[in-house]
């Protein structure tokens, strides 16, 4: 395992924001975790760990250790008539993780085609797309627990799974390296197009398959989203918000334009895409940063942006939703 020292990161997050890691390494398996964990130069040090850098915003350098985990096996664990059980390596692309179930035949990820970013950081974010999440799949989480360098394994439930949002999120954040994460994968998929989106995409094709919803996801959204090689971006940069359903509805009477999603009893989701785009930012450039033509959802970092121009212009846009709508919108980005 090598251990790189004032490691530049710019090519190691989506937004291309230059910045640099005091120590950098990328374990391939949890005994090199352990011995990294253990090595006396790094004790006292801030840790962060991520994966591909698709959900990171530097807004400076990076004081500390980042650990990048390389664990890259799937291994079926078990299977029965109706389902197959994947354990699958933090470091594996999740959008290779996909394209794996979907060529075998096994449904329940793919609606997340295209998804920027690691196994390992799927279930931190409960990743959502088009009616699916991946709580809808995971059946367990592995993680070693930073402090004591032992190995834990949580459920499905002890995860506690919310909109874009998980244990990992709270009590545990900050505390843990994912090593694996167990799925469960239907022999026997149900194809979901619930979204107009998908369906408009699926209408010419009869009895559409896994491999014709993969295909439609990663159309709909190289339409939608930016290329991060073309131009920096983290994907969604906020939330959509969660309202009182009585709040959204009195604002879809005001704008028949807007459209509401159902979210646990007594609340709606609102898409933050349409509040942003109502407070005139769709298109818009600022500098070296602006949010994306089709997509307000997304901001983006021209050549030469920093993260100090990202995090005003994301602050610049919530205070413009809350003074418009009253509703505050929270980014999806970590901000480092």
């Amino acid at each position: 395992m090598m251990i790189t020292e004032n490691k530049e990161l710019n090519k190691l997050n989506t937004l291309g924001l230059k910045a640099k890691a005091r120590w950098y390494a990328q374990p391939a398996d949890v005994t090199s975790i352990k011995s990294l964990l253990s090595d006396t130069r790094f004790k006292g040090m801030q840790i962060l760990v991520t994966g591909s850098g698709s959900n990171l915003l530097y807004s400076k350098d990076f004081n500390g250790l980042l650990i990048r985990p390389d664990i890259t096996s799937i291994t079926v664990t078990g299977e029965d008539e109706n389902s197959v059980y994947l354990r699958a390596g933090a470091g594996i692309n999740w959008d290779t993780f996909v394209a794996y179930c979907v060529d075998r035949g096994w449904g329940g990820v793919e609606n997340l085609s295209h998804i920027p970013g690691c196994v390992g950081a799927s279930p931190v974010q409960n990743i959502g797309a088009y009616g699916s999440e991946v709580a809808d799949t995971v059946v367990c989480v592995e993680y070693i627990d930073l402090e004591t360098h032992t190995d834990h394994s949580i459920s499905k439930n002890e995860c506690r799974f919310g909109y874009r949002d998980s244990i990992f999120k709270r009590e545990l954040k900050s505390k843990t390296i994912i090593t694996y994460v167990t799925f469960c994968l239907s022999k026997f998929p149900v194809i979901n197009a619930n979204y107009s989106d998908v369906a408009t995409e699926l209408s010419g094709i009869n009895k559409p398959g896994l491999n014709d919803v993969r295909k439609a996801i990663i159309d709909i959204r190289k339409r939608k989203l930016p290329d991060p090689e073309v131009i920096g971006n983290a994907g969604s940069f906020f939330k959509n918000p969660v309202v009182p359903e009585n709040m959204a509805i009195s604002l879809q009477n005001e704008n028949p334009t807007l459209k509401i999603f159902p979210a646990p009893s007594g609340f709606s989701k609102i898409p933050a895409a349409w509040l942003i785009e109502q407070c005139g930012y769709k298109g818009k450039r600022f500098g070296n940063v602006g949010v994306h033509p089709n997509q307000a959802l997304v901001l983006v970092a021209y050549e030469g942006a920093t993260g100090e121009e990202l995090i005003n212009l994301a602050h610049s846009i919530q205070n413009s939703v809350f003074d418009k709508f009253k509703i505050e919108i929270e980014p999806e980005v970590n901000i480092v």
